[in-house]
């Protein structure tokens, strides 16, 4: 499968975010609980968001209207 441009972008930026939340959570695993679910809860967060595909606009036709 392919992607864009556009969602590939926005596949990549999810996968750093995704990677420095994971990174932070081992580090603070066993420092704080309440940090430990706070950052469970950010990953499961990111993980969860639709990543929304975009026409570009040349590729619209002219009786399409993008709100």
């Amino acid at each position: 499968m392919s992607f864009c441009e556009h969602c590939e972008g926005q596949r990549f930026d999810r996968a750093q975010v995704l990677r420095l939340l994971r990174t932070t959570h081992r580090k603070l695993r066993h420092e704080s609980r309440a940090a430990e679910e706070a950052l469970r809860q950010a990953i499961r967060a990111v993980r969860s968001l639709e990543i929304p595909h975009l026409e570009r606009e040349d590729e619209i036709s002219e009786d399409e209207v993008i709100h």
